[in-house]
């Protein structure tokens, strides 16, 4: 349970960006459960763990989209709130009937995420003019 944890704190000291240490942390947990899915017969052992870690991760953003004191919009962190319904709906139902398949949604809705964030932090920051 402490694997996302730590590994959020020990890439935030590495990276002054948050939305690299997210991108990182989530394109990491993907990583992690496609290899389950592509070697499920030797790897499933393996799924209880990763599911942890990635159900860790998830409350760690969904706890910061639903902070008040969090400055994104609030239909943004209403977004990421639901989607990490989703993700914990979707980890209970893997938990229950495990099958490779119940991954690619959690595979997918992980990568999504992070190509947004990687695409969010090469943007270039707004500037403002001031007419004058």
């Amino acid at each position: 349970m402490r694997h996302a944890t730590d590994a959020y704190g020990k890439i935030a000291r590495q990276t002054g960006n948050p939305r690299d240490l997210e991108a990182d942390l989530l394109l990491d947990a993907a990583r992690r459960l496609q290899a389950i899915r592509d070697g499920w017969d030797d790897r499933r052992p393996e799924l209880h763990a990763a599911l942890i870690n990635n159900r860790t991760l998830w409350s760690i953003f969904v706890t910061s989209a639903t902070s008040p004191k969090n400055p994104l919009p609030a239909d943004v962190r209403q977004n990421i709130a639901n989607l990490g319904i989703f993700v914990f709906k979707q980890t209970i139902a893997l938990q229950a009937d495990p099958t490779p398949e119940k991954l690619d949604s959690l595979i997918s809705i992980n990568r999504e995420l992070a190509a947004g964030l990687i695409a969010r932090a090469a943007e270039p920051p707004s500037r403002t003019s001031s007419a004058g």
